[in-house]
């Protein structure tokens, strides 16, 4: 092959051939202009669609039963200082109130202790056994003047909500009313106040900022945004009828510890409803 390309014949038509490309790419250089590929948009995903691609929150309605509701007399005149934000006669149904599926009341049977170790009327076990009927049977009466409550959940939880019902037979509304919470059963460390609507500091731990409210077969809900803790104390200081303080029941909502959070959870309770 070397011997064939040295001829001078071959050699010549290797030379033109090799000048007549050259001459070709370079007019091509000369005539046409250079253009780079053009690179795709850059697109970048709008809030919207960040918020579209992250798991929605399991979220349902607090499975709260209620009781009956009775039919209250016409309230009585408040006396002067008690401030309460909503009027009586403006009433409305509490909205559901979500929280993380799996929530549900684990103060149902717990051990309760109180500042009123013989209560006037019934014992302190029915705080947390369940019957929030507004009848005389199913409340606890407490001595007078400031007197507490306190619920041991037997392990930390993280609290989603905490409800009340003091009595709901008649349109009163409960002074001094603080709820706390802590891991101290003394509450002496880490005492974090979650409500406190004593206004003049009339209980002696100091001016809360919250409004009194009427009594109702709803009871009251007091968020508690995932607290954790173990112990759970509601504090009173008699009402607008009497001097004495009356605990019907006290449910305490968290996810039960120990809940597996891939665990499968039955679907959202439907909004709670007056028990027929």
């Amino acid at each position: 092959m070397i011997t064939a390309l040295t001829k001078p014949g071959v050699i010549g038509l290797l030379v033109t051939v090799v000048a007549t490309v050259t001459t070709t790419q370079g007019a091509n250089k000369t005539n046409t202009p250079q253009t780079k590929p053009a690179k795709p948009p850059t697109t970048r995903p709008t809030a919207t669609t960040k918020a579209q691609t992250r798991p929605a929150k399991a979220l349902a309605p607090l499975p709260i039963k209620l009781p009956k509701p009775k039919i209250p007399p016409t309230p009585k005149p408040l006396p002067p200082g008690v401030r309460v934000k909503i009027p009586r006669n403006k009433w409305t149904p509490r909205k559901p109130f979500l929280a993380p599926k799996g929530c549900t009341n684990v103060a149902r049977g717990k051990r309760v202790s109180a500042s009123d170790t013989e209560p006037l009327i019934g014992n302190l076990s029915q705080i947390t056994d369940g019957d929030k009927e507004g009848s005389e049977h199913s409340y606890v009466e407490l001595g007078y003047g400031v007197q507490w409550v306190q619920i041991d959940l037997g392990a930390a939880h993280k609290i989603h909500a905490i409800v009340t019902w003091h009595e709901h037979a008649l349109p009163i509304v409960y002074h001094d009313v603080i709820i706390q919470v802590s891991d101290d059963k003394d509450f002496i460390e880490n005492v974090r106040t979650l409500f406190n609507n004593d206004h003049d500091n009339s209980a002696g731990m100091g001016i809360g900022k919250d409004w009194g409210y009427f009594e109702t077969y709803e009871g009251k809900l007091f968020p508690a945004n995932a607290i954790r803790a173990r112990y759970v104390r509601l504090y009173s200081n008699g009402n607008t009828g009497d001097d004495l303080n009356r605990y019907t029941e006290i449910e305490v909502y968290a996810v039960p510890a120990g809940t597996p959070k891939t665990a499968k959870i039955a679907p959202a309770s439907q909004p709670e409803k007056p028990a027929e």
